[in-house]
């Protein structure tokens, strides 16, 4: 149903399609009505004049034929009759001399000029009434009444203009006719073309809210992309309530643990026989809850990654600046363990867009898991950044025994370890640096050949 609300128009496709075909429509049929009423008012004026003229021939005639007398009652009669209007005349006969007719003789307009053998009109005003005036100038050799004889003849334009009314009237009634036919054929026509789309609305609307099944219905061809790009939408949708689902199951699971670690040992401890075991399942506790908080930690770290927009985040960051303070503040926390950290960079350093606290975040998780894995008591991790014409490398080097050709490519997946030794690693570390490179359009990788005997990890961003 359409509504002449502004902001419903608007929104409305019908609508707008309505209006977009019916305003060049309304356009023409105006112009084509107005084009009409000039047309066939041109032409009522031209007859009107001719017979105007034909009067005043006939009024010459007879003039000459009486020898200047007035017309005769029956003529001028006749003659208004036929036009519809009153009539008037004078006869003026060589070199001005009245002959007969009204001597009231409506002004011309200045500078008229009345030529032998071809006759003028103009408009003009008689008794306080518009009137249209012919002057008709013949040579005329009867020998009783010779000579150049001029006719004026007048007469008021009342049905003149009751004509042009008319036919602006029919005109204005061709147009209304016209537009409102068209109107209503372009509103139903348009109703019925987009029909395919409420059917399409209609089908997605009455779908449950996990049913995201491709659409598998005929549309036309102007449909196809729009259902096409919407099945594209259900598809990633799926894929990613599926990846939320699995997520969610593998964050349960590995939750679970150390929940339950952490209940068993403070029922232990509560059970203990004397303060050196409790002081034991103390500690054994507290283990089990920093593993449960580092997992916790690292499972919102990457719900986090997933859903962080680069597009309001992102800035001009120093990544130089980012990467020598985090490696120096990593470097200082691992003297005790023995593990001596270093940090070179290549290429012309600059400015790029990147979200620092993802970066950072990456960065952690790299050199924790260079720690952990690849130097468990001393050793040496490797850091450094390369600024390449394409991209910029960050590498994390570590001496470990490095990571068999065989599980590369695993070792991105969440939840995986190479090896399940019962220390408190949650196997997400590299997943976020995988979360971080992908968010900047780059990506990550292992390779077992870097600075060091050991895995080198790096992560790649692209100009």
């Amino acid at each position: 149903m359409w509504t002449f609300a502004a902001g419903t128009l608007r929104a409305s496709l019908r609508g707008r399609l309505f209006i977009l075909l019916i305003a060049p429509l309304i356009l023409v049929a105006g112009l084509a009505a107005s084009g009409r009423f000039m047309l066939a008012e041109r032409l009522s004026e031209r007859l009107y004049d001719n017979t105007l003229l034909a009067v005043a021939l006939t009024i010459s005639r007879d003039v000459v034929l009486s020898e200047g007398d007035l017309l005769t009652e029956e003529l001028l009669e006749a003659l208004t009759q036929s036009l519809g209007d009153p009539l008037y005349y004078r006869v003026t006969g060589p070199e001005g001399s009245f002959v007969t007719g009204y001597s009231d003789l409506p002004s011309p307009p200045p500078g008229l000029k009345i030529l032998s053998g071809a006759p003028v009109f103009y408009d003009s005003v008689s008794f306080g009434k518009p009137v249209r005036v012919v002057v008709v100038r013949e040579f005329i050799s009867e020998p009783q009444f010779g000579g150049w004889v001029t006719v004026e003849v007048w007469q008021n334009v009342t049905q003149r203009a009751a004509l042009s009314f008319e036919l602006l009237l029919q005109s204005a009634s061709l147009l209304t006719v016209l537009v409102g036919t068209a109107a209503l054929i372009l509103w139903f026509g348009i109703k019925r073309g987009l029909q395919p789309l409420q059917d399409l609305r209609a089908a997605i609307g009455t779908r449950s809210a996990d049913d995201l099944r491709p659409i598998r219905r005929w549309v036309p061809p102007e449909l196809r992309p729009v259902v096409d790009t919407t099945n594209s939408l259900f598809a990633r949708l799926s894929q990613a309530i599926a990846q939320r689902d699995a997520f969610i199951s593998d964050a349960a699971h590995q939750v679970r643990n150390p929940i339950a670690a952490i209940q068993a040992q403070a029922e232990a401890a509560l059970s203990a026989p004397d303060e050196r075991t409790l002081r034991s399942r103390v500690t054994t506790l507290a283990q089990a809850a920093r593993h449960a908080g580092r997992l916790t930690n690292q499972l919102l770290s990457l719900e986090r990654m997933r859903g962080r927009s680069l597009r309001n985040l992102a800035v001009e960051t120093d990544l130089s600046q980012i990467v020598e303070s985090r490696t120096r503040q990593f470097a200082e926390r691992q003297l005790p363990r023995g593990i001596e950290v270093s940090f070179h960079q290549t290429g012309t350093p600059r400015w790029v867009i990147a979200d620092g606290v993802m970066i950072e975040e990456a960065l952690e998780n790299l050199l924790a898991n260079a720690a952990y894995y690849g130097c468990e008591r001393c050793g040496e991790i490797a850091v450094s950044l390369d600024y390449l014409s394409q991209c910029i490398t960050l590498s994390v080097s570590d001496s470990g025994p490095g990571i068999p050709a065989d599980m590369q490519h695993r070792v991105f997946d969440r939840f995986f370890r190479l090896r399940d030794d019962g220390r408190d690693g949650c196997g997400l570390g590299l997943a976020i640096v995988m979360g971080v490179a992908e968010a900047h359009g780059g990506s990550a990788r292992i390779t077992s050949n870097g600075m060091l005997r050991g895995a080198t990890v790096e992560l790649v961003l692209m100009r």
